[in-house]
């Protein structure tokens, strides 16, 4: 399955839930897009899990293989497979590039990674799929520091996750530490993927 093009605020409407997690697409319309978006619709339990599912894979806008080949990483680590998932995809190079503030969302963060404007520990990374170790310093090229779309992304942040310590001179930020399941997307129930697949 290829990468997902269309509109993310009728994703966000079609789901109930902010994938770029800013809650602007449901402010005006909070119900589903179409001729029959407002009338209520009682999902199944394979329903909700499914709901669920596509919430998250949204939200870090990864392909369908992905996703799962994410997820039965998570299913080989110790400790509750939910948390394991969600910690595996929030550690993705492009989802740390959006949470440090140098891109304004995760489309344009793993743009950014794509084209080799991105260092990870001094070297080039242009896959967006890296996971990011906790130690390991993410910063830009030099000749990408001047670019108008990182410097406005920068100067709209309005605060960064505690698992990431930003250095304003040097504009670069380091993986402090493994980010703790409450520190995001609260109101995501991963047990529900989990339950999904397991089926």
């Amino acid at each position: 399955m290829s990468r997902f093009t269309g509109s993310n605020w009728k994703v966000s409407r079609r789901l109930g839930f902010s994938v770029t997690e800013t809650g602007r697409e449901l402010n005006k319309r909070p119900f589903a897009p179409g001729q029959h978006g407002q009338k209520k619709t009682k999902l199944s339990e394979y329903g909700t899990q499914l709901q669920e599912k596509q919430r998250v894979r949204f939200t870090y806008g990864v392909n369908e293989r992905q996703f799962r080949k994410t997820f039965e990483e998570a299913k080989r680590m110790p400790g509750i497979t939910g948390t394991a998932f969600m910690i595996l995809l929030e550690s993705r190079l492009d989802n740390l590039v959006y949470r440090a503030g140098f891109a304004r969302s995760r489309q344009q963060a793993r743009q950014l990674v794509n084209h080799g404007h991105i260092r990870l520990d001094g070297a080039k990374a242009s896959i967006p799929s890296i996971r990011v170790k906790p130690g390991q310093v993410i910063s830009l090229r030099d000749a990408s520091k001047d670019l108008v779309v990182v410097k406005d992304s920068l100067t709209r942040v309005a605060a960064r996750p505690e698992y990431i310590s930003f250095d304003d001179n040097k504009l670069a930020a380091t993986l402090v530490r493994l980010p703790e399941r409450q520190e995001f997307l609260s109101e995501i129930k991963e047990q529900l993927i989990v339950e999904l697949y397991s089926k």
